[in-house]
């Protein structure tokens, strides 16, 4: 048994200042963590039991599909080198040299270790499939690390990686993580949603996030509940109410118009009485792109869209082939449109024939096609055009989805002539599962003989969980149900403690007793209890024991001589007297 008195909880009356959601001001007032530098945390008593717990969750569901690992955490540059993302992966990547000169890192993730392992020592089909794990401290040099334990620089992750001999085999591997992960959250007490994700960095066919709502989150999904539609914004699509095209005017051909002083989209609606959707908005980047060897090259775009829609940067990038994008500057502007910010258009412009050859990328939102007589920039000072037909009057290299999906907009999958209005909503992510296809196998060289006594490469996935985030997920999920005045509570399973009996006065011998009595019965009927003994007035234990988050409460008190104590539970804020004999079987029943 935990004695209270003998342990060190550090509570704090007061959150520091530049704590600023409910995570991370929970986790310093209630002791589980202390800040050691930007993006770095301590984890004291209370924070790594919680730590623990969540990570035995983890590993007793991964273990009934995969095999766990320990890697480094300190890597040569070589792997990453063979990978391409040396390069790529820039200043995200901690970088250091030994000694003797050697480039080395720390692990952000662990693809290329895996493969090389696999690349080693799998020969054939018959020792597939593989999913290997391990629950690891990896490390990112993230530029601006804030909300405690969401984005910081050192964190704990399980990650994993399948291997398997065709993509029937990938599918399989990939189901059974999807049915881990749910497993995992819902045992860790989440109310969390699987949605459909960008595989960024790490490349990949598909991806899907697993996400809990939050006021906190950094990450924006769009959702309906009744298709059962969810993606991250950076995926989200959506089905787009009809616009009625605007009638031509003149010969029906692209007409020059004298704008003066007309250059935002809300102004070019009121000049020429249209509704933002029937005009053309011009947005101009210039794209980071890298070849093979990682040598990286500047490529101008212009990309258009509906004036009532915004970019999907991620979309953009991931059609254009790039790793980064920023806007064009005014030099930049004249050298590749020859037009001023705010009169900018598609007409005229010689658009390269594919995203890698050289030239200006342009590319158009799939929103465009098909459209009529649209009004855009002209590409001159003070001037547009009317009658704009995209296809007749330019061509593009790309035609995508680089929109943004709005509130409001029906799902994408959503019958026909049914409304089913997409909910935008802030959540912090928790997990994310890829394919990751051949893409590391290939650049590595992992080869096994097939049934046919032919070489193949495996086949991969990966799947990562964010051991601390599933702990602030439910501390910003406790507080934003908003049943404790006294601060959020954490599920059972994964609380440092499961009940906290309190002795109201330990200067009480019959108190102290029937407390230590209680505890003991407790604790051998199988419950995790802390026993609050310390010699403080009730209120300031009844306060501290709700600040750090333990979901029941037993206070022992004067009701002792009636042979009854107080169960009070955080999850529902009810209060209820319970027989000394019943308890366990009550706290069970909970």
């Amino acid at each position: 048994m935990h004695r209270w008195s003998k342990l060190f909880i550090p509570t704090l009356r007061e959150a520091p200042s530049d704590a600023e959601v409910a995570s991370h001001k929970f986790l310093l007032r209630a002791g589980y963590v202390r800040q050691l530098g930007a993006g770095i945390y301590s984890y004291l008593f209370l924070g790594q039991r919680s730590i623990q717990k969540i990570t035995a969750i983890v590993r007793e569901e991964m273990d009934r599909i995969g095999q766990e690992f320990l890697l480094p955490a300190l890597l040569p540059a070589d792997l990453w080198q063979q990978s391409g993302r040396w390069t790529t992966m820039g200043q995200n990547m901690f970088r250091l040299q030994d000694r003797k000169g050697a480039d080395l890192c720390l692990g952000m993730t662990h693809e290329e270790v895996m493969t090389d392992i696999a690349r080693k020592e799998l020969r054939s089909y018959k020792q597939l499939p593989q999913i290997w794990y391990q629950i690891q401290t990896k490390f990112r040099d993230e530029p601006r690390p804030k909300a405690g334990l969401l984005r910081v620089r050192q964190f704990l992750m399980k990650d994993s990686y399948s291997f398997d001999i065709d993509q029937d085999g990938l599918d399989r591997s990939y189901n059974l993580h999807d049915a881990a992960y749910c497993a995992i959250f819902t045992r860790c007490g989440l109310e969390f949603v699987a949605v459909e994700a960008d595989s960024g960095a790490m490349g990949g066919s598909q991806s899907q996030e697993f996400m809990v709502y939050t006021e906190a989150g950094e990450d924006l999904i769009a959702s309906n509940v009744e298709t059962g539609y969810a993606a991250n914004i950076e995926k989200a699509t959506s089905r787009l109410a009809p616009i009625d095209d605007l009638q031509p005017t003149g010969d029906g051909q692209p007409e020059l118009v004298h704008t003066p002083g007309v250059a935002a989209i809300a102004d070019v609606a009121a000049f020429f009485g249209i509704l933002p959707a029937q005009d053309i908005k011009c947005v101009a980047y210039m794209a980071e792109v890298r070849d093979a060897a990682g040598k990286s090259a500047w490529k101008p775009v212009a990309a258009f869209l509906r004036g009532d829609h915004s970019v999907n940067e991620t979309k953009l990038l991931g059609t254009v082939q790039g790793v980064e994008l920023r806007t064009m500057n005014g030099d930049e502007l004249a050298q590749w449109l020859q037009g001023p910010a705010g009169y900018l258009g598609p007409v005229g412009l010689a658009a390269a024939k594919t995203i890698t050859d050289a030239g200006l990328l342009v590319v158009v939102d799939s929103a465009l096609e098909g459209r009529r007589n649209l009004v855009c920039g002209a590409n001159k000072l003070d001037y547009h055009f009317r009658n704009v037909c995209p296809g007749r009057d330019f061509d593009w290299t790309a035609l995508a989805d680089i929109r943004n999906a709005n509130e409001g907009e029906d799902a994408p999958n959503a019958p026909e002539g049914v409304a089913a209005p997409l909910r935008i909503g802030k959540a912090v992510e928790i997990g994310h599962i890829f394919k990751l296809g051949y893409r590391y196998a290939e650049a590595l060289g992992a080869r096994v003989l097939d049934q046919n006594g032919k070489e193949k490469m495996p086949i991969m996935g990966c799947y990562g969980i964010g051991i601390e985030r599933i702990l602030t997920a439910a501390i910003e999920q406790s507080a934003t149900r908003g049943t404790d005045p006294n601060g959020p509570w954490l599920p059972r399973s994964i609380a440092p403690f499961e009940v906290v009996v309190t002795i109201t006065n330990v200067r009480d011998e019959a108190l102290l007793a029937a407390g230590e009595h209680l505890a003991n019965q407790l604790e051998a009927a199988g419950f995790d209890v802390l026993l609050d003994d310390r010699d403080e007035r009730a209120g300031v234990k009844f306060k501290d024991a709700d600040l750090v988050g333990i979901p029941l409460r037993i206070n022992v008190g004067k009701k002792v001589a009636d042979g009854f104590v107080e169960v009070v539970d955080r999850a529902t804020g009810t209060t209820q007297d319970v027989a000394l004999d019943a308890v366990a079987a009550h706290v069970s029943a909970l």
